[in-house]
């Protein structure tokens, strides 16, 4: 695939969790950087060595000022993101691509929308979520089914929140697998049993799956059996 690469700078880098970094970049010059929401840009990572390759969702909406987000998890053993933790810093330039990926919104939004997600599995999501907000495009109910193990690992929690309480028909379900009822009053377990349940009438909708491996494939399997088709699953796998 041909890429247009650009010069992307850092502007802002947020802690959004104890192992999640929020870059913010700007794309400088006469370029015009444009993106749907859940499409994803690739980085050169600028090795001692040599220069590795990496995709990294957008999770912000998209916009006319050039600018872009994206969320990364700390990986202790991997290439990528101990070099953005230690090298990235504000005013740093990385050499992106342009935006690609079919991950997208559906053209007309005419039945409900579920999406769910693990982990940093959460940056395109938001992306969609927000763009269908900022945009004012007309929609069903929206659901987001976020699973994490720890309540320190929920990305955008008070920004999810704040959604729910302005928006009545958006309805944001945290889950998480390691908590107890000691400690946490939300959902616990995985993600599985709560979309189960929300579209236990196996009505019409269309589902988005972001996150790890194990979680979409169980999620594929489980919509399949309740006969939702492929037009209406769509999944991207982040591990």
């Amino acid at each position: 695939m041909n890429y247009e690469f650009y010069e992307a700078e850092v502007f802002k880098i947020e802690d959004e969790t104890p192992d999640v970094k929020r870059f913010h970049f700007k794309i400088g010059g006469e370029n015009k950087f444009e993106f749907k929401a859940g499409q994803f840009v690739m980085f050169d990572i600028p090795l001692e060595t040599t220069i590795i390759s990496r995709s990294y969702s957008i999770a912000s909406a998209p916009n006319n000022d050039n600018t872009f987000e994206i969320c990364a998890a700390l990986k202790s053993e991997g290439l990528a993101t101990p070099w953005l933790w230690h090298h990235v810093t504000i005013g740093s330039k990385l050499k992106c691509s342009s935006p690609v990926g079919k991950f997208l919104l559906p053209e007309t939004i005419d039945v409900d929308l579920c999406f769910i997600a693990t982990g940093t599995g959460i940056a395109p999501l938001r992306s969609m979520i927000l763009d269908i907000y900022h945009s004012g495009r007309p929609h069903k109910n929206i659901y987001l089914i976020f699973g994490n193990r720890w309540e320190k690992n929920i990305l955008y929690r008070a920004e999810f929140e704040q959604l729910q309480h302005l928006h009545p028909e958006f309805t944001f379900i945290p889950v998480l697998s390691r908590e107890t009822a000691e400690t946490w009053k939300g959902a616990l377990g995985y993600v599985h049993s709560i979309y189960m349940q929300l579209f236990s009438d196996n009505r019409k909708a269309y589902f988005y799956l972001c996150g790890w491996s194990a979680m979409i494939k169980e999620a594929r399997l489980n919509l399949k059996e309740r006969g939702y088709t492929k037009q209406e699953i769509k999944f991207e796998v982040y591990d």
